[in-house]
């Protein structure tokens, strides 16, 4: 069975019933809505078709919502701009007029303060370079360092500046509010820079009753900088390298991954590794070999999840994106991991029980790892030790079993609990082997709780099934 999870970014290539259906048995796990594109009456019809299909199927299916977040962006064109090298380009803001021959508007005011003479801006996706050569009232006056071809609102990156934009855009609350009441299990903020950030959607998120895990992406200089306070306050990572790659050197941008990685399982945070992993494959129907291996070094890194972007999205071949990442990942993970979750900190004694479960479970001829979780803390714990163990999670709540779904190594499974824990117990054997999960022989090692009197403590058993 697969350990590490597959996020699927919907679009027009991806958002019928049909094709739904067939990633969904690809090996899809969760499904991305990126609201850069996505229109709310969208969001309200694609949610509900999703829900239903996993039901159908009788799987777990995790919903995200990836917030736009604050980016920053030029205005419209009435024609493309060919630009060469050493050309002079204006920035303007505050719907002052340029005198210079090429000249954008963008949509931030607050640049002409945040930006300095002789930093680098970069302009779509990182392909045209200038330099700030200085500012003169509304007005930012850059040479072309690289030739290029620019067009209407073109995404810009400022590597090293520290820019004033508010976590959430009015568009950010207005799109997490419709996901609160469509109940997504996930929420992604878009440009994280710091752990006030999180805690900004985090109060967002309770207004509206919400439970949704925070993603927080880190794209930015600042974010990586602040990356351990950053951990400390989020639900899961993202390690979204569209625009790290483009604010950070190219070179750092692997150590950068793998920094992350480690980190985030020394302190049980779930993590993410996306973009362009099977880029070619929007065109065509079989990967690069150096594809390959960028989804490879993230399986063997146990990254808890691999994300597909534009592959899913107007890609030719959604599906079989799903089947290659899926083919690549069960390979690599049957040849070990980096071994990072072995540094994992156990700070409590809950984290301590889980350790000795999962040392149990890992002596343990064909074992399986089974917990229950009123809230999802005890399969985290378990699912942050990266078990050889496949790890199953009961709970008596769908919403917990769907925030599961991101982390590595666990199938979460909807179980209502009886007062007794025995008979939960019993109940939750006879579903896994009904499902042909387990079989006769086979060591469960159970993380569960027992009753002592009135009181409840955690316990770990062994049985073996039949």
């Amino acid at each position: 069975m697969r350990k590490t999870k597959i996020i699927c970014t919907l679009g027009p290539a991806t958002e019928s019933a049909e094709v739904l259906h067939a990633m969904i048995h690809a090996g899809a796990n969760i499904f991305r809505l990126n609201m850069s594109h996505a229109p709310h009456d969208w969001v309200r019809v694609i949610v509900p078709r999703i829900r239903a299909i996993a039901k159908e199927l009788g799987v777990m299916v995790g919903i995200l919502m990836d917030t736009q977040g604050p980016a920053i962006r030029t205005g419209d064109l009435p024609t493309k701009l060919d630009l060469k090298v050493g050309d002079i380009f204006e920035f303007t803001v505050r719907g002052t007029q340029s005198e210079e021959h090429y000249s954008v508007p963008v949509n931030y005011d607050g640049l002409i303060d945040d930006i300095s003479v002789g930093d680098v801006v970069l302009v779509d996706n990182g392909n045209i370079h200038m330099k700030v050569l200085n500012k003169k009232g509304n007005r930012i006056r850059c040479e072309v360092l690289t030739s290029g071809t620019m067009g209407s609102r073109r995404h810009i990156n400022l590597p090293g500046v520290k820019v004033n934009l508010p976590p959430l855009t009015e568009k950010d609350l207005a799109d997490v509010a419709v996901g609160a009441e469509m109940q997504v299990d996930y929420v992604a903020l878009s440009f994280c820079r710091e752990p006030s950030d999180v805690e900004e959607l985090r109060r967002v998120l309770r207004s509206h009753d919400s439970t949704a895990r925070i993603v927080a992406k880190i794209e930015d200089q600042l974010a990586v900088k602040n990356i351990n306070e950053i951990i400390e306050t989020t639900d899961v990572v993202m390690v979204a390298r569209g625009d790290l790659g483009i604010e950070c050197p190219m070179e750092d941008l692997p150590i950068i991954q793998r920094k992350i990685v480690k980190r985030c399982l020394m302190k049980g945070v779930p993590v993410i590794v996306a973009t362009h992993m099977l880029e070619s494959m929007i065109a065509n129907p079989v990967p690069t070999r150096a594809e390959i291996t960028d989804v490879a070094n993230a399986v063997f890194e146990q990254a808890d999840a691999i994300m597909l972007s534009g592959e899913t999205t107007v890609g030719k071949y959604p599906v079989k994106c799903v089947e290659v990442m899926h083919k690549v990942a069960t390979r690599i993970e049957r040849s070990g991991g980096a071994g990072y979750g072995e540094e994992a900190m156990l700070e409590d004694d809950r984290q301590k029980t889980v350790r000795s479960a999962v040392s149990l479970a890992n002596s343990l001829p064909d074992s399986k790892l089974v917990v229950f979780t009123r809230r999802g803390t005890m399969a985290d714990y378990v699912s942050n030790l990266r078990p050889n163990a496949p790890i199953y999670a009961f709970a008596p709540n769908y919403e917990v079993c769907r925030k599961l779904i991101v982390n590595w190594g666990t199938y979460p499974h909807y179980l209502p609990f009886d007062a007794n824990p025995g008979r939960t117990i019993g109940s939750a054997i006879q579903t896994l082997v009904e499902a042909k999960l387990t079989k006769k022989g086979d060591h469960l090692v159970i993380v569960s709780d027992m009753l002592a009197g009135e009181e409840r403590f955690d316990t770990i058993q062994v049985r073996v099934v039949g």
